[in-house]
Formats: structure tokens, sequence, C-alpha cells
């Protein structure tokens, strides 16, 4: 479905970028792994992604948040794989503290990688897509985005205003043909999540449990190829944002 086209995905070496970086192989894509910190655990996705799928992967250490690192993050991408089809913008962080005591570098880490990291690979990719009048951009915002949280404003934040980015994003970049759709998970169980069974907020969601990072995996692979979508935040999170 997706043989011969290419796909970055940022913060992919574990969690949800794993899972999305695994389905869009299963598709036949090739992938770029942008990773923060830990080579290991990124190069044994691209090993699995080869020794699975028979996809080519890469993995690039980047800090997204870096808007320099980011540019020559892409130039190495631009040489390893040719054109790029798909970014996906899932690299994120969490420092999560009450608004009356949250620190500032707390508050500006979290905007600059969750935020500002998606706007600096949207804008260094932008070119690609534009050249090949074919892009697809999906960035995981999340339902903190778009209800709040106690003691995430930071997060929250960073989730709202990358909903916001991406409905500008799309209006300005459909004329060149290319999409641009956000997903919010809910609840998924993850490393960044931790053990979440005592929650209150579990009780509010409809379907009575959190999600696993493949139905975030599976949204992407839905807008990914709905070439009639573009602006649209697809919650995947049990009904607790309905």
């Amino acid at each position: 479905m997706l043989n011969g086209k290419t796909a970055v995905v940022t913060g992919g070496s574990r969690g949800i970028g794993e899972a999305i970086v695994y389905k869009l192989a299963s598709m036949g894509a090739n992938i770029a792994v942008i990773y923060a910190g830990n080579a290991a655990a990124a190069e044994k996705v691209c090993k699995k992604c080869g020794q699975s799928y028979s996809v080519e992967a890469r993995a690039y250490q980047c800090n997204v948040a870096d808007f320099s690192a980011v540019k020559e993050a892409v130039v190495k991408i631009r040489a390893d794989f040719g054109a790029v089809q798909f970014l996906v913008n899932n690299a994120g962080i969490t420092h999560d503290g009450l608004l009356a005591m949250m620190k500032e570098e707390d508050f500006d880490a979290v905007l600059d990688t969750n935020l500002k990291g998606a706007f600096n690979m949207i804008r260094h990719m932008t070119g690609l897509f534009i050249r090949a009048r074919e892009g697809c951009i999906i960035n995981i915002t999340s339902v903190s985005g778009m209800m709040g949280n106690a003691g995430q404003c930071n997060y929250s934040a960073s989730k709202a205003g990358l909903i916001g980015l991406t409905k500008s994003v799309a209006k300005e970049l459909a004329p060149k043909g290319i999409r641009c759709n956000a997903v919010a998970p809910g609840f998924i169980a993850t490393d960044m999540t931790g053990n979440q069974t005592d929650n209150p907020l579990l009780d509010m969601i409809p379907l009575g449990k959190m999600g696993e990072p493949e139905d975030v995996a599976d949204a992407v692979a839905y807008l990914a190829t709905a070439k009639y979508v573009t602006g649209e935040v697809l919650r995947v999170d049990g009904g607790i944002a309905m």
C-alpha cells in the first residue's frame, strides 16, 4: 500500500512512535526513525523493520527542539532516501506539575519539544513535499490539548497548540497537494503514562480501559491513506473526550 514511499517518524524508538514505525513498515514504507538519545533502541527498531517487513530503515539522532539540528537531519534523510512522502511528528515529553509550582524551564522544555519540534520538522520538510507536490503530515497531539488536564498545563498547552498548527498547515499547504492531520490519543499504555490502574480518570473512559500504542498506529495508517482528509483531529481515546 505504501511500497516505495518513505516516512519520517520522530520519537520512533519506543512507545507509540515504535508502534507507528512498525505499522507503516508493514504497509511497505521505508522508515527514517528520529530519536533523542537511545541509539540502541532506535537501531533495534530499524533492524526489526528490515527483518520483519523487508523495508529500509535508518536511525537519526536529533533534538527536534533544535531548529538547526532538524535541518541537518532532514538533509541527511533526503540524501539517504531521496523523496519523502510522510512525516509523523510523535516526539514528545512531559514535565508534569501544578501550575503554582511549575518551573519556567519545565514549561519551556515541553513546549520546545512537543510544539516547536513539530514546527521545526514541518518547516524543514515542506520544501521536499512541495517539490514533489505530494506530502502527508500527521501530528500526534493529545486529548489533553482538547479538554485540559490538571497538573499538565505545559503539556496541554503544547498539544492544543499542535492542533492549531495542524489546521493552519492543512489550509496553507492544501493547494500544494499536501495534507496535514492529527491524532489525539487518550490514555495509552506506554512507559510515559506509567501505571495508571488507580487513576480516577479511567472511570471516565466509556470503553472502560486504556488504549494500546497499536490503536494509535492504526489511526495514523488510516490518515496516511485517506487522500481526501485534511485538517482533521482524530481522537483515539475510548470516548473520554466526547
